[in-house]
């Protein structure tokens, strides 16, 4: 995957970063954090320059993102309740759940979209919600934006700093990345172990 990322950034230089961050957010298993940490390295070596890497890699974050915002949108989440009915068990949630949950995007959904672009799992799917509750595409697109600028900043500062010890920022992140996942799956099965439905 690491080779790939590389082979693409030479090719298409800042298009290539547009175009790796667009696909990480349809795509999952292409990790922003090898993208952007590659990006630095190439600031590092004077190849890129900070903030047109930065720039540019968020606007394929918010491009990639807008992929799940429409089909959340075209979805809409009246059509989730047979679904949600049917296999309210493993989901953990009754419709009443689902309801609660939509008012609370509406009123919430801004900063929702804006903290969870500092989620590993998380900072994609959240595009499908602000979709189904029709979130104005203005504040979509801002709220996506902002959270991503800073994740993916950190990100490059992160590549600059180890430079070519990149090595040693997979070491980090990627137990990180797992431990994250870990305590998810571990939270999802106890709360499927305990879960009643209140009717």
């Amino acid at each position: 995957m690491t080779a790939f990322i590389l082979d693409l950034i030479a090719a298409g230089g800042y298009f290539g970063i547009f175009l790796l961050m667009a696909l990480e957010n349809v795509v999952p298993p292409i990790p922003s954090e090898v993208i952007m940490g590659l990006g630095g390295m190439a600031v590092a070596r004077g190849d890129m320059a900070l903030v047109p890497l930065v720039l540019i890699a968020t606007a394929g974050t918010t491009a990639g993102n807008c992929f799940w915002y429409v089909i959340g949108r075209r979805l809409g989440y009246h059509r989730l309740r047979p679904f949600v009915d049917r296999h309210g068990r493993w989901l953990t949630l009754e419709w009443s759940d689902v309801e609660r949950l939509h008012r609370f995007f509406e009123r919430n959904g801004g900063w929702v979209i804006f903290v969870f672009r500092f989620m590993p799992t998380f900072r994609t799917m959240i595009s499908l919600p602000a979709g189904m509750t029709r979130m104005p595409v203005w504040r979509f697109l801002a709220w996506t934006y902002a959270g991503s600028l800073i994740w993916n900043t950190v990100l490059a500062w992160a590549g600059i700093w180890f430079g070519s010890r990149f090595d040693r920022l997979q070491d980090y992140v990627g137990p990180v990345v797992i431990a994250i996942s870990v305590a998810m799956v571990v939270a999802y099965l106890w709360r499927v172990a305990t879960w009643r439905p209140r009717g």
